[in-house]
């Protein structure tokens, strides 16, 4: 019998918010499910998806993604209309939907998308609460890993 991994494989990554790290400093994480139209799972497999610009909104109760891109295949469907830039609700259980209405109104946080993949068939989305980032925080940042790369350098030749 094959042993499955217990890490990540990037093949069910599907679209990566780089920039969120940079911009925010992101704090708690949580996972949810998207509620998508078939002509959006399509142009999924196809690996056509861009979520670099969205966020997520809490409104009614619910949570919503917006700004994410998913732009339909040529082969699309003729009688169903295709918004790439529609709103997308996201699927969460209702505790986990209280804390971050909480966490939002009252502490300010935002709520931004980190990263869009495959779990089995489904199509999950992991985001975090965040705080944005100052310039000196984005320098700080910039130092920081600066070093760790000149440390691992040093290292790496010190071993010789």
């Amino acid at each position: 019998k094959k042993k499955k991994s217990k890490t990540k494989n990037n093949e069910n990554t599907i679209a990566r918010n780089k920039r969120a790290s940079h911009e925010y400093h992101l704090e708690e994480r949580f996972e949810a499910g998207l509620e998508l139209q078939g002509w959006e799972v399509k142009s999924l497999r196809a690996g056509k998806a861009n979520i670099a610009d969205s966020y997520i909104f809490l409104k009614n109760g619910e949570a919503w993604l917006l700004g994410a891109s998913f732009p339909p295949l040529d082969a699309a469907c003729s009688h169903v209309i295709c918004d790439p830039m529609r709103y997308r609700k996201l699927l969460l259980k209702r505790r986990e939907l209280d804390n971050l209405l909480g966490k939002v109104e009252r502490q300010g946080y935002s709520i931004i998308p980190i990263s869009l993949y495959w779990k089995k068939a489904w199509v999950k989305i992991s985001f975090a609460l965040a705080k944005g980032k100052q310039a000196h925080d984005k320098r700080n940042a910039d130092k920081d890993r600066e070093w760790k790369v000149q440390k691992e350098r040093m290292m790496k030749h010190s071993v010789r």
